[in-house]
């Protein structure tokens, strides 16, 4: 016998869910009113849900409860919060050691926070990891990494080094290569016949 009066229960507040108003996640039933996350109450589609067992969560808040934790694993200004840890109010601090003189007279304050140690030797700035390409055995950052005579930007292929500075292989090869008649640059032995 067909079914005339109901539909499914909503898994959220357990009333009939008409077709019209329902809503499916995870094999359950929902009214489009009620498919909020269950943290933060904010309403719900296809692509902003993610569904823990019989929970569902918009994806920041399932991120704060079951994704991964640690330094640099937030997800945007979504993940960053400005309340104080543990509610305690914070209080400013004095550094419990000066830091020592550095290359640079005016680092930022996210380096003195953060004691960034490695400096890119063609702008003498700070360099962190996240923009840290290694060359010549120093770090650099990935927008300085090109060549000195040409600036072409460089990759582990094309780099040569020389004296600590880094050049392109054609650069390299004009500059510093071997020279004379069969060896590729022509134009620099003169031809006394």
């Amino acid at each position: 016998m067909p079914n005339w009066g109901g539909g499914a229960k909503c898994a959220a507040c357990e009333k009939t869910v008409y077709h019209a108003e329902e809503i499916q996640c995870n094999s359950r039933s929902f009214h489009k009113t009620c498919f909020l996350c269950m943290a933060c109450r904010k309403g719900l589609d296809s692509t902003t849900v993610a569904a823990h067992e019989s929970e569902i969560y918009c994806k920041s808040c399932y991120g704060k409860k079951y994704g991964p934790k640690g330094y640099g694993y937030g997800q945007g200004a979504g993940a960053l919060s400005s309340d104080p840890v543990n509610n305690e109010e914070r209080q400013p601090q004095e550094p419990k050691t000066p830091h020592p003189a550095s290359a640079n007279s005016n680092p930022s304050k996210f380096a003195q926070k953060f004691g960034s140690t490695d400096r890119c030797p063609r702008c003498s700035k700070a360099v962190y990891a996240a923009e840290k390409v290694m060359g010549a055995g120093k770090p650099w950052h990935k927008t300085c990494f090109r060549c000195l005579l040409c600036g072409k930007s460089l990759e582990s292929t094309t780099v040569t080094d020389k004296d600590g500075e880094l050049y392109c292989k054609v650069c390299y090869a004009k500059n510093f290569g071997p020279k004379g008649r069969d060896l590729g640059n022509l134009g620099v032995v003169e031809d006394n016949e």
